[in-house]
């Protein structure tokens, strides 16, 4: 459904993004921030599926600065190639290709940003610190918590699972009580539980929590 085009960041930066749009792209546009596993089946079928409910959707592919077409697996390989990689990428270089991203779509009407995993905390530093989004909506970002001091600039959502053994729910305790105007719901699952390709999916919490989605970004 979609297709892979190529992007230039502001500092000159030339690299790949996933963008699929639907027959209605009627609803505005939506970047996808990639977990540490790059822009791989699970990442272009979301922005295929927003796209089918009227989005224009594109997702970065954060990961080309180091190195391109990076597609990893669910294992314990792809885990420890991803994080070496996402170690490698400070967060405010990624900001710059979510800005990319997001003015490629900016003719298709007000522009969110959703983010799963470490997308999720790009997401959720994306509202704190970039303009031109009007919403963020953020899955179980696990850094969100050390950046909680930060105060989102735009409307902002957040998904968490209450069995997540990377993000200990003093950690969400921590981020509800210092940011209570943030709509935060918790799961009965796992982490990466709105991921089909992993064990940890949780079909129910996944629809739930794009319907959620999907209200509030309008």
């Amino acid at each position: 459904m979609g297709e892979w085009i190529d992007l230039t960041a502001a500092d000159g930066h030339t690299f790949s993004a996933y963008i699929s749009k639907g027959e209605d792209s009627s609803k505005g546009g939506i970047v996808i921030t990639q977990e540490i596993f790059g822009v791989n089946s699970h990442i272009q079928d979301l922005c295929d599926r927003y796209a089918k409910c009227g989005y224009t959707a594109i997702a970065p592919a954060l990961f080309d600065r180091l190195e391109k077409d990076v597609f990893l697996e669910y294992n314990s390989d792809g885990v420890e190639k991803g994080l070496q990689l996402k170690h490698k990428i400070d967060d405010k270089i990624a900001l710059i290709d979510i800005e990319a991203a997001k003015d490629h779509i900016q003719n298709s009407g007000v522009v969110s940003i959703v983010g799963y995993c470490w997308g999720g905390t790009l997401a959720y530093l994306t509202a704190c610190n970039s303009e031109g989004f009007s919403k963020a909506v953020c899955y179980y970002g696990g850094g969100i918590a050390g950046l909680k001091e930060k105060q989102p600039q735009i409307p902002t959502l957040l998904h968490f699972g209450d069995q997540d053994t990377s993000i200990p729910m003093t950690d969400v305790d921590a981020i509800m009580n210092t940011r209570p105007e943030t709509q935060t719901y918790l799961y009965q699952a796992e982490h990466g539980f709105n991921c089909d390709k992993r064990g940890s999916y949780n079909a129910s919490a996944a629809k739930l929590a794009l319907s959620r989605t999907l209200n509030f970004i309008g």
